[in-house]
C-alpha cells in the first residue's frame, strides 16, 4: 500500500512511527500537490489541512481516500463548493494525536464510510466517528482542560509544575496540561479554542488572557 502525505516533519514523522511498518510513506511537496494523481497512491493524507485549505483546489481529481487534518475546521465547510472526486474524511492529526490507537474522523459522505474504516484498520487504527464540528472531541476536551490550567495559574492557585504532577497523580492524565500544551504546541491549542469560540460562542473555550500573551509572544516576528 502506498500512502501519500504532506504536512510538518513533526507530524510526518508521527504518522510514519504509526503506518511506515505496514504501508509505503511517500513525502509530497507543496508544489507538487497538483500533479497528485500521478503518484499512484492509494490514499493521500493532508496533515496540516485546516492550516491550509487553499489545498482543495489540489485534491479535486484525486479518486482515492482522501484524509485531511480538519481540527480548527468544519469539512463540510471546506467542502462547500468544491465536488470531490472520491471519498474525503476529516482527521485529527494534531501532534500527539496521530500515533495512538484511535484515528478521529469525520465524514463528508455517511456512504464512504466502511473505505475509511477498512483503511484505518490495515493502517493500524480504530476509526472512531465523531461530528463534523470544529474541535472534534478530543482536542476539544484536553484543549478546554489545559486553558483551565491557564486560569488556575493566572490566579495565583498553583504553578504549572504542580498542576501537571497533580492531574497526572490525580486523574492518570499520560501528560500534565501544560506538558501537553509543549508537546501539541501552544499555536494548535490556542487557535482551536479561538475557532471554537467563535463557533460555538460558548464562555468554556473563552481563552485565557494568559495563554493568550503566551501565544502572541511565541508569534512575535520581533
Amino acid at each position: 500500500m502506498k500512502i501519500g502525505v504532506t504536512g510538518p516533519q513533526n507530524r510526518t514523522e508521527e504518522l510514519k512511527q504509526k503506518i511506515s511498518s505496514l504501508a509505503e510513506v511517500v513525502f509530497i511537496n507543496d508544489s507538487d500537490l497538483p500533479k497528485l494523481s500521478d503518484y499512484g497512491l492509494d490514499a493521500f493524507i493532508d496533515l496540516d489541512f485546516d492550516d491550509n485549505t487553499h489545498r482543495i483546489e489540489y485534491y479535486r481529481n484525486f479518486s482515492n481516500p482522501l484524509l485531511l487534518g480538519a481540527v480548527k475546521t468544519q469539512l463540510a465547510k471546506e467542502l462547500m463548493g468544491h465536488k470531490a472526486h472520491g471519498p474525503v474524511f476529516g482527521i485529527n492529526a494534531l501532534p500527539t494525536f496521530i500515533n495512538r490507537p484511535l484515528l478521529e474522523a469525520t465524514f463528508y459522505s455517511e456512504a464512504d464510510k466502511p473505505v475509511l474504516e477498512r483503511l484505518a484498520t490495515r493502517l493500524g487504527w480504530q476509526c472512531t466517528w465523531v461530528e463534523d464540528r470544529v474541535g472534534m472531541v478530543t482536542p476539544r476536551v484536553v484543549f478546554m482542560i489545559i486553558n483551565e490550567a491557564y486560569f488556575t495559574v493566572q490566579e495565583g492557585t498553583a504553578s504549572k509544575q504542580d498542576i501537571d504532577t497533580g492531574m497526572k497523580l490525580g486523574t492518570n492524565y499520560p501528560h500534565g496540561p501544560f506538558e501537553w500544551l509543549d508537546k501539541v504546541g501552544i499555536a494548535h491549542v490556542y487557535e482551536t479554542l479561538d475557532a471554537l469560540y467563535h463557533d460555538t460562542r460558548d464562555e468554556r473555550y473563552k481563552i485565557c488572557p494568559m495563554m493568550k500573551t503566551e501565544y502572541l509572544r511565541s508569534s512575535s516576528k520581533i
